[in-house]
């Protein structure tokens, strides 16, 4: 019931009545609520024939209409894409996220992931990786962002010849895990938010630092991480290494990313990730990831002083035509009890409502603060 009187004009100036707070707030990310979507249970999802010329969908093997990760291959060179009229579509997938990441400065220069002597593969600063993978997370479930230092993305394919899909222990056989350096290495700003490496590791820990061995960029803000095509296929080349054949789901003979260097049909070379996050098994493969939200809570003291509240408009509270106090025990300091608090913008509208878990008494002997937090 409503108190007469009852209104109580709140300073909305920061750091008087009003407090306000962000906090950062972490979730899994996988549409069924999970932190990681093991090998055995990740599947190409289905897409349209024209979507599969730049990009396929990582999805649990229970829905696959649900998309978690979008997986695309792109190449400065054209390598492994169909033509376009006159451009291969996997050059124009490189070009994509190039604008979409670099600044404008370094989009014609690319993607410089594998510039620092690691591996052997490319051995001069500044050298472009020509090659890239790109995962791109589902916005709906990053909400604002991939949570940095959490996640692992966990690779595994032959190493040879000799390699086989259910030996990965064996000779001729790698498991690669990746995650970020954002534990131990402070980002780099660019145009899109902050920029990490990614490097051998799990869960944020760090096996070798990008100093010495660097896979790619992790962009959480964007949720988007491009891997170099070059250091992945140091790593793991697969077994038919340069094959011309498409690449097919799941196949046994593709389980690596030793990428092909024609171009101008499409050979589905996004799929090598796909095969290569599920050929170890849940136990072995996967991804792991959490996403982050930024939870902003408005904490406002309502103060209610020994001369406010402390009569209602209730008809119980009076009698008789004087309208005086029902109850004589009232008479010289009248009592109620609040049972909730409204909140009205400057229009007069009723903006949220905090209930009391218990009525809350009081007099003109009595003072109180009530604290009333929207998150939101």
């Amino acid at each position: 019931m409503a108190i007469a009187g009852g209104n109580i004009t709140l300073d909305p100036t920061e750091g008087m009545d009003k407090i306000t707070q962000t906090e950062k707030v972490t979730s899994p990310y996988f549409s069924d609520g999970t932190v990681t979507l093991g090998g055995d249970n990740l599947k190409s999802a289905s897409l349209t024939d024209t979507n599969e010329d730049y990009f396929f969908g990582i999805a649990h093997n229970d829905t696959l209409t649900t998309e978690e990760f979008n997986v695309a291959f792109g190449s400065t060179n054209g390598h492994g894409g169909a033509k376009d009229d006159t451009k291969s579509k996997t050059e124009a997938i490189y070009k994509q996220y190039a604008n979409l990441l670099l600044a404008p400065t370094e989009v014609t220069g690319g993607f410089h992931i594998s510039n620092q002597g690691s591996a052997g593969v490319l051995t001069t600063a500044g050298t472009k990786d020509t090659e890239i993978f790109v995962l791109t997370a589902r916005r709906s479930n990053m909400k604002d962002r991939l949570n940095k230092g959490t996640f692992t993305i966990a690779l595994s394919g032959s190493t040879s010849d000799a390699g086989k899909l259910d030996e990965f222990l064996g000779t001729g056989s790698a498991i690669l895990k990746l995650t970020d350096d954002s534990k131990t290495t402070d980002p780099t700003a660019t145009p899109v938010g902050d920029r990490f490496n990614i490097v051998s590791g799990a869960l944020g820990t760090v096996h070798n630092a990008a100093t010495s061995h660097s896979f790619g960029f992790f962009y959480p803000d964007q949720g988007i991480v491009v891997l170099s095509a070059a250091e992945l296929s140091a790593s793991i080349p697969g077994r038919e290494v340069g094959s011309d054949d498409t690449v097919v789901f799941a196949s046994a003979s593709q389980d690596g990313f030793g990428f092909i260097t024609s171009s101008g049909t499409n050979t589905n070379q996004a799929l090598r990730m796909v095969n290569c996050l599920r050929a170890g098994g849940s136990a072995n493969t996967g991804l792991t990831f959490r996403d982050e939200e930024d939870q902003v809570s408005a904490q406002y003291f309502c103060r209610i002083k020994s001369g406010q509240m402390n009569f209602s408009n209730n008809p119980t509270f009076v009698s008789g035509s004087l309208n005086e106090l029902r109850q004589s025990t009232m008479k010289g300091n009248p009592t109620t009890f609040i049972t909730a608090v409204q909140l009205y913008n400057a229009a007069g509208d009723m903006v949220a409502v905090g209930n009391l878990s218990t009525p809350l008494k009081k007099n003109f002997t009595s003072e109180a603060t009530i604290k009333v937090k929207l998150t939101y």
